[in-house]
């Protein structure tokens, strides 16, 4: 039974790892949390993590991974280059090249540390910019990567892989947190938390889907 069981969330302090963090608290035993620090663009991103981990009472760990940022320069770790949407096929500006390969991986190291069999994450392919690494065949692919590199049984969870932006807030609201995930996270690509600056990518598809759900639940 999963309620016996032990979980560590990939948490970023945003949309999505918030809604999964609420959906594993409701599933399992134990939870512990794990952002990692790349020298993103917005250090507000591990503060908000930080504070969101507190006010839910789990263990927050914090992994060094700057090395990532010398490697994949691109608009979540540098200043100077323009967030903006992929043209001709291109991916967008913001797509860090083998982060979410590298984040499960040692989020796998940090389970096996604290005997957790389960590993949840929010990738999702439905509404995923087209990034690769946020397939379900790449999730399946590395969770069998993961057991075989460790001798281990570990799950990989996606809760919101099928889910588009209506829906993850959906999900929220049925985990009764739509106002905390709503007022206390930070999706925006400009570091504005709750419902952001309004104007980026990632704050037009979270407001678009905010207000489908919420449009259809008014007509329920």
């Amino acid at each position: 039974m999963l309620k016996d069981e032990k979980a560590v969330v990939v948490f970023s302090g945003g949309q999505d790892s918030t809604t999964c963090l609420f959906w594993a608290l409701k599933q399992f035993k134990e939870v512990e949390v794990v952002t990692f620090d790349y020298n993103q663009r917005h250090r507000l991103e591990i503060e908000c993590a930080k504070n969101i981990a507190d006010e839910l009472g789990v263990r927050h760990h914090i992994l060094d991974m700057s090395l990532l940022n010398q490697l994949a320069p691109n608009a979540l770790t540098r200043n100077d280059i323009e967030v903006k949407e992929g043209e001709d096929g291109e991916l967008p500006s913001t797509f860090v090249p083998g982060r979410n390969l590298l984040f499960i991986s040692f989020a796998g190291v940090l389970a096996s540390q604290v005997g957790a069999k389960h590993i949840v994450t929010g990738v999702c392919e439905t509404d995923f910019s087209g990034y690769p690494d946020c397939r379900d065949i790449f999730i399946k692919s590395l969770n069998v990567t993961l057991n075989l590199s460790m001798d281990k049984e570990f799950v990989i969870h996606t809760p919101l892989m099928w889910l588009d932006k209506a829906e993850t807030w959906q999900l929220a609201d049925e985990l009764n947190a739509l106002d905390f995930v709503r007022e206390k996270t930070l999706t925006c690509y400009n570091g504005v938390i709750a419902d952001g600056c309004g104007e980026c990518p990632a704050c037009q598809l979270r407001r678009k889907g905010l207000e489908k759900y919420l449009t259809t639940r008014e007509a329920l």
